[in-house]
């Protein structure tokens, strides 16, 4: 990456000439604006696609060779990548070192900014060095395209023998990585306010990737949750209402199995359809690489 950076060149740092008049506007009009921009964010997502299914594929490979999924950013791209590996858990029951965050400037920074943790590269280059080992995947968040943090952590990732995989809103970004997802918004309602569009952008494309990496690991079923972690009321009850979809049981019969079952959904779904033990229903799935449509089609 270049040393010296002419910010105001940057995609996310333009002018936007629709926005000029931003605090004339009234209310009404501001809104739609910002409703027309972000549907231009959305549809700015077409022409990344492919290269978001080579991110899935790599990051696919890497969780099936018993890697790791990390996503590493700063600022509201960083906020991100925090949300998207602390919604993996409960949404497809990964232990929560399967997917991480790191996030410039720690802990602390998720919840109040902390100027400048976006040019710590020697920090970044620390965890990647303690956390990040071959055949993990490494997914660097930097809307701008110049975050050194995320530059930083991308090299050193690579160098440890970690896939890379660079999310940007800057399709002319220096940042090197093995796949590059560039997702051309254009320039902010708010100019250089990132959490606007980009961060729209930027959260539809890790959707896709946990998702797309989720789907082909075999933690749903169909557009069933069934690796879900049950431990709300609401969750619960979503639990039941699958087992119930799937095996056509009651709903006393579907209670009664997923708490035999420990609320795994996957486990208590074979227990029912093909009358097994929770142990036997256990192994018939890990024989299925986990995945219930095998399982249960199995001969």
């Amino acid at each position: 990456m270049p040393r010296r950076v002419r910010y105001d060149h940057l995609p996310t740092e333009r002018l936007n000439p629709r926005s000029r008049h931003l605090d004339q506007l009234p209310l009404p009009r501001l809104l739609r604006l910002m409703h027309e921009e972000d549907l231009a964010a959305v549809r700015a997502m077409r022409p990344a696609l492919p290269h978001i299914a080579r991110a899935i594929q790599a990051i696919t490979h890497s969780l099936r060779g018993g890697g790791r999924l990390f996503f590493v950013g700063a600022g509201t791209s960083g906020r991100l990548g925090v949300i998207e590996a602390a919604e993996c858990p409960p949404t497809f029951h990964t232990p929560p070192s399967l997917v991480q965050a790191l996030m410039a400037g720690g802990r602390p920074a998720v919840f109040r900014s902390r100027e400048g943790a976006e040019d710590r590269a020697v920090e970044v280059r620390r965890l990647i060095r303690r956390r990040v080992r071959r055949g993990d995947a490494v997914v660097g968040i930097a809307a701008s395209g110049v975050t050194p943090f995320v530059d930083a952590a991308l090299r050193a990732a690579a160098h440890h023998g970690a896939r890379t995989i660079l999310l940007t809103c800057n399709p002319k970004t220096s940042i090197p990585a093995q796949v590059r997802i560039a997702v051309a918004v254009g320039p902010e309602v708010l100019s250089g306010s990132t959490r606007l569009k980009a961060g729209t952008a930027t959260k539809l494309a890790l959707n896709m990737l946990t998702l797309g990496a989720m789907v082909a690991l075999g933690k749903t079923y169909g557009h069933l949750m069934v690796d879900v972690r049950p431990t709300s009321r609401k969750l619960r009850a979503r639990a039941v209402t699958m087992l119930r979809l799937l095996t056509r049981c009651s709903g006393a019969t579907a209670t009664t199995t997923l708490r035999a079952s420990g609320g795994q959904v996957k486990v208590a779904a074979l227990m029912i359809q093909q009358r097994l033990s929770a142990a036997h229903a256990r192994r018939r799935l890990s024989l299925a690489g986990g995945s219930l449509r095998r399982a249960l089609h199995a001969a």
